[in-house]
């Protein structure tokens, strides 16, 4: 017997668009990619003859219109999000999105109520170091109690730096959201899942150091925040733009019993150098590199929901959370100043 298929359509062909699209397409038993939308028509012309996928649209609202599709991926700019998400539940799919699931606290409640009014709909925010191995197998033995009770955590996320140039030119005609919002929201959903708290205060800062064009477009090219969390637990931030060395991302979890660390050395593979300079080990040189499984795994796990009728493990909630505190940096940054969560809530929260 045939085993059936969800037919998906995707919105956004960028860099990460086209990872996601690849894998649907091509990487995922139960899934069959039958759209692909994108305001760029080059885009959707070169997949649809390069992959022999069936309909390509520029148009969002027209691709909505396809009746064969069961579930869409949103992988467009980030400024985007909120409606398509709330368009696509009205129109009856299956929806997955990348983060941030909105660029403001109005935006995320925006979701949260469009979610709650289709609960037979799945709805998956893309959060994917969730799914890496590395940092799953962290959260179990942290359930296990192996570093006692978790005090700290300190995250960095580190863009490479010839990546800015390309940034830039991105950030001129798309709002990201700024640093906090577009990078540090990963760290901020991996505290909240690995403390199990909630962000209460926040304090942040940063500049633009090797390219004052950040400035100019509002943003900081590196940042830091520290926020408290309930329990009084600690979270110690840094986000750049400018990594000499590549693509680091670095997590560590203080407990009262132990710690544990993730990615201390952003390594490539297993290969060490040893010539006049000294030894070296070449490192990752971007996140479709370093998460090209997890990014798998979350979209495999989309689809096995909407094939087993079940609820996902990342649910809207868990978007909003990393929402809202990424929101709050950003304020603090731009004001110069300590932010209260309960400042930054949704009306009614």
């Amino acid at each position: 017997m045939k085993k059936r298929k969800v037919k998906v359509g995707i919105v956004g062909l960028g860099r990460l668009g086209y990872h996601h699209a690849k894998n649907l397409a091509f990487r995922i038993p139960g899934c069959e990619l039958i759209a692909v939308c994108s305001v760029v028509e080059e885009e959707v012309k070169e997949v649809q003859e390069k992959w022999g996928i069936p309909y390509g649209y520029t148009d969002y609202d027209e691709m909505l219109g396809n009746r064969e599709m069961e579930a869409v991926f949103i992988a467009s700019p980030s400024a985007f999000h909120c409606e398509q998400i709330e368009k696509a539940l009205k129109a009856g799919f299956h929806v997955f999105s990348e983060k941030p699931i909105g660029l403001s606290p109005a935006e995320a409640e925006r979701v949260e109520k469009a979610v709650s009014r289709y609960p037979d709909q799945v709805f998956m925010p893309g959060f994917m170091r969730r799914f890496d191995r590395s940092y799953s197998d962290a959260k179990k033995m942290m359930d296990r109690g192996e570093i006692g009770d978790p005090v700290l955590i300190r995250c960095y996320g580190l863009d490479p730096a010839g990546q800015m140039d390309s940034f830039l030119k991105y950030a001129k005609n798309h709002d990201s959201g700024g640093l906090f919002l577009d990078m540090a929201v990963h760290d901020f959903d991996l505290a909240c899942w690995f403390l199990n708290a909630e962000p209460e205060e926040v304090w942040a800062i940063g500049g633009s150091y090797a390219r004052p064009e950040f400035a100019g477009l509002g943003d900081a090219e590196t940042g830091a925040a520290m926020v408290r969390f309930s329990g009084n637990r600690m979270g110690i931030f840094v986000a750049g733009r400018n990594c000499a060395h590549g693509y680091h991302i670095e997590t560590e979890i203080i407990g009262t019993k132990g710690s544990l660390r993730i990615g201390t050395v952003p390594e490539k593979n297993q290969v060490m150098i040893f010539n006049e300079t000294g030894v070296v080990k070449q490192c990752v040189d971007g996140f479709l590199e370093r998460f090209e499984q997890a990014y798998l795994s979350e979209a495999e796990e989309f689809i096995r929901c909407i094939l087993e009728h079940r609820r996902p493990p990342v649910r809207v909630q868990d978007g909003i959370k990393p929402t809202l505190l990424g929101y709050a940096c950003k304020k603090s940054f731009e004001t110069a100043s300590l932010v209260r969560m309960k400042s930054i809530a949704p009306a009614g929260k």
